[in-house]
């Protein structure tokens, strides 16, 4: 096989990987158009999931490291949801300037808000859609992002 050939499993993780491109603007356009009237975008609504996930405050660093992003874009978007009052900084007793990324009751609201806007919005999505295809489906995804985070790049 030469280096410009794609075995069959190549050529189908190639398929795939346009398929997630696809799906992946359509779900930020449909995430933009749930949560507009919340003030928020698709892109506001990641980072503000992301820190009412995490189980502790996190920096900025963390938080773009845990959503796979790099961390002057999740700091921008930071910075605009503080501005607006959904988050505010609290100091980290780990780092003097790395603050920690905290809830302020705006963000925890409109985090509320988008989980009952998303719930109806998801189980349209999946109607029809069986439990375990959609397991083995993330099952995949997760393999191939794994992947992508090794150090080394997966052999041939």
């Amino acid at each position: 096989m030469t280096d410009r050939q794609r075995n069959a499993a190549g050529s189908a993780v190639s398929l795939l990987i346009l398929d997630v491109f696809r799906l992946n603007g359509r779900l930020l356009a449909e995430g933009d158009r749930l949560v507009a009237g919340l003030g928020l975008t698709s892109a506001r609504w990641q980072v503000l999931g992301a820190i009412a996930l995490a189980p502790t405050p996190q920096p900025v660093a963390w938080l773009a490291r845990s959503m796979g992003l790099h961390r002057q874009g999740v700091q921008r978007i930071v910075n605009e949801l503080a501005e607006e009052g959904f988050v505010g900084f609290a100091d980290n007793p780990h780092h003097r300037r790395a603050k920690l990324v905290t809830l302020t009751a705006k963000g925890r609201t409109a985090c509320e808000a988008a989980d009952r806007l998303q719930k109806p919005w998801v189980n349209a999505l999946g109607k029809g859609l069986s439990a375990s295809d959609l397991a083995a489906a993330r099952r995949m995804l997760t393999i191939l992002r794994e992947r992508l985070d090794g150090a080394a790049p997966p052999e041939a």
